[in-house]
């Protein structure tokens, strides 16, 4: 089993559970924004995808809260925050 497949299937065992407002979002007007470039290859969770017109869309659900995107894109593009409690991921790998 390669590294990828391995590590895919340690996060399939993960949990995650909805927060009612999205921890992670893309300020309004900053979807075409070049900070958001290093989201789409850098974040493990993959929730960053680029559409034919040229935005960056964030599925928030899944995140791994590991501040990837943060630390790479910057405040200024991205409103970042832990999830309230209870909701967010669960990590169950072992």
């Amino acid at each position: 089993m390669n590294q990828e497949r391995q590590l895919k299937a340690k996060l399939g065992l993960d949990v995650f559970k909805p927060a009612t407002v999205p921890p992670i979002r893309i300020k309004p007007g900053m979807q075409r924004d070049p900070r958001l470039r290093p989201a789409l290859k850098a974040c493990p969770a993959g929730l960053y995808t680029e559409n034919a017109g040229g935005e960056v869309l964030l599925a928030a659900d899944g995140c791994l809260e590991c501040g990837t995107c943060r630390l790479l894109c910057g405040t200024e593009v991205l409103e970042w925050a832990y999830p309230e409690g209870g909701a967010g991921v669960q990590y169950r790998f072992g």
